[in-house]
């Protein structure tokens, strides 16, 4: 079969908007989420045992289990259990919250203690009360440490967008099955999402980099 650009320039308005989707999908996920590592981190390295508890079992679940269960968990069954209704944007921008902040809180908990615990006593020392010790004096080092795990989380959660396909979510990935199914052009389909993503990513990770190299210790 020859490869018909035409399929692939027909379908690409169809394709960018679900690229849209997937953006937002990712971007709310990823505040959410960053939000919600933070907060568990600081929780597991800095609360008593009973923040770090339920902590460690939130980690725990979410990294022991696969994003597709929690997605069709959060969008099946959690509704039935509460009584509520969800939409399939909802479920998934909540189920990439859930998940990258459990990745998040990993990647910030490793971040902040790979601080030297001197810098903390010295703060503490200086007559810094605990929360300007670690807004102040751990936070900024702990942050540009974080950093290159932190992109490699962005990547992540910009390609699991994908998965939301089985529940009907139009991002581009369903956006891209849909034409296919269609026009019966599967390679020039696909090859035209897997480009899309891949200059996607690819200018993702040239920003992520900047930023990077621009945060860096001197």
């Amino acid at each position: 079969m020859n490869f018909d650009w035409t399929a692939a320039t027909a379908a690409l308005p169809d394709l960018l908007q679900g690229l849209e989707l997937t953006i937002f999908i990712a971007v709310a996920g990823l505040i959410g989420g960053t939000v919600l590592g933070v907060l568990t981190a600081v929780a597991l390295n800095y609360g008593g045992w009973l923040l770090q508890a339920p902590a460690q079992a939130y980690v725990a679940l979410i990294r022991g289990t696969p994003i597709v269960v929690q997605v069709m968990f959060i969008y099946f069954a959690l509704p039935i259990m509460l009584g509520i209704r969800l939409s399939a944007t909802s479920a998934a921008i909540i189920t990439l919250i859930v998940n990258s902040g459990a990745y998040t809180a990993e990647i910030v908990r490793g971040a902040l203690d790979s601080v030297p615990a001197g810098l903390r006593e010295a703060g503490l020392a200086m007559g810094l009360g605990f929360r300007k010790v670690l807004t102040y004096v751990i936070a900024p080092i702990a942050f540009r440490r974080a950093l290159p795990a932190m992109g490699n989380q962005v990547v992540a959660v910009v390609k699991d967008t994908s998965i939301f396909l089985v529940i009907g979510v139009g991002e581009l990935t369903r956006r891209g099955q849909e034409i296919m199914s269609q026009n019966f052009r599967a390679v020039e389909i696909w090859t035209a999402v897997a480009l899309i993503y891949l200059i996607l990513i690819s200018m993702l990770t040239i920003s992520l980099r900047f930023v990077e190299r621009k945060s860096r210790l001197p």
